[in-house]
């Protein structure tokens, strides 16, 4: 099997450069953060949420929904920000969600969201950014 490309490709010492240790372990290193940590659980407002690796759109404020399993969780990602693999760690198979765009682990979708869709995105918010909308 030959190994996937993305269009953001960095050395390992250059991720290490742009990204913060937490961020470095999920995004590069298929990590989770802690349940609860993350203050994007806690964001309401208006906005977009960006890959933290190379500033990708990956989510809108408007498919947000709060799963109560203590990480942002949304209902659909935008089009063409997330890619999908099975994983197969763990002892157990689920669908693993990475950034379209540099390949970084994100978390899982889940086949137990709400409507409309009925997936649960399940994102470390480590591997997120938040880019609210503009007021004017």
């Amino acid at each position: 099997m030959s190994p996937k490309h993305f269009d953001v490709e960095k050395t390992d010492e250059e991720w290490k450069t742009r990204l913060s240790p937490a961020a470095h372990s999920v995004l590069r290193r298929h990590g989770t953060e802690r349940a609860f940590t993350s203050p994007l659980n806690q964001e309401k407002r208006a906005g977009t949420y960006l890959c933290a690796g190379c500033d990708r759109p990956l989510f809108s404020s408007n498919d947000k929904f709060e799963s109560g399993t203590g990480w942002p969780s949304f209902t659909a990602p935008l089009p063409g920000g997330v890619a999908t693999d099975t994983d197969q760690s763990h002892g157990m198979v689920r669908t693993e969600v990475h950034c379209a765009r540099c390949g970084g682990h994100l978390g899982h979708v889940f086949e137990d969201g709400p409507a409309p869709t009925g997936e649960r995105f399940c994102m470390n918010g480590v591997a997120l950014q938040f880019r609210p909308d503009s007021d004017g």
